[in-house]
């Protein structure tokens, strides 16, 4: 399945992340290094940013006509690169299809773009009629990103789950919150 470019109702595009993105990829990381690095821990801040980035760019198109991952660049209705929102494969749980992470650069938090972001990707999700789990890990301290998870998990009938899951960031295992949405809504309950 083939990952499509999706429109927001505030205007903001999904489009699909490419290797051409990297250019704006590598500008956002520069304007805040530290909220990159918590949105993408597998990030090695000692490690050449851009190659990583170029890498991961790469194994997204490579998986393109997967199902496996999902991944994309977010733009406002002026093209101004706002960030990333992907589902992804490191699952912390047998049952769950993807894992969801997303990065808004700083001009653009506070506006609800995140949420809106993942409500036009799980829409996608419902309508293609699959039972599909995705998981959302939130690092304890980060109260933006639980925040934004909770409010999720309220609009879309999901579960916190209360125990931690230690998940491997550079090489550390650190403990983090677990979040899961059954999709479609309503089924299995």
């Amino acid at each position: 399945m083939f990952t499509p470019i999706l429109e927001m109702p505030n205007g903001c595009s999904l489009q699909i992340a490419q290797r051409k993105h990297l250019t704006e990829l590598m500008q956002a990381y520069q304007e805040d290094p530290e909220s990159a690095q918590a949105a993408l821990p597998w990030l090695e801040p000692k490690i050449d940013i851009h190659r990583q980035f170029r890498d991961m760019l790469f194994d997204i198109e490579l998986k393109f006509e997967d199902d496996t991952i999902h991944f994309w660049v977010i733009f406002s209705k002026d093209n101004e690169f706002i960030g990333m929102v992907g589902l992804g494969d490191e699952l912390q749980l047998e049952t769950s299809s993807y894992n969801l992470g997303y990065w808004v650069r700083k001009p653009f938090r506070r506006q609800g773009i995140a949420k809106l972001a993942v409500q036009r990707i799980f829409e996608w999700l419902e309508s293609r009629g699959n039972e599909t789990f995705v998981e959302i890990a939130v690092h304890p301290r980060n109260e933006a990103g639980i925040s934004t998870a909770e409010s999720i998990c309220i609009e879309w009938s999901g579960d916190r789950i209360s125990e931690y899951f230690g998940i491997e960031v550079r090489g550390r295992t650190v403990p983090h919150h677990l979040f899961v949405i059954h999709l479609p809504r309503g089924e299995g309950d």
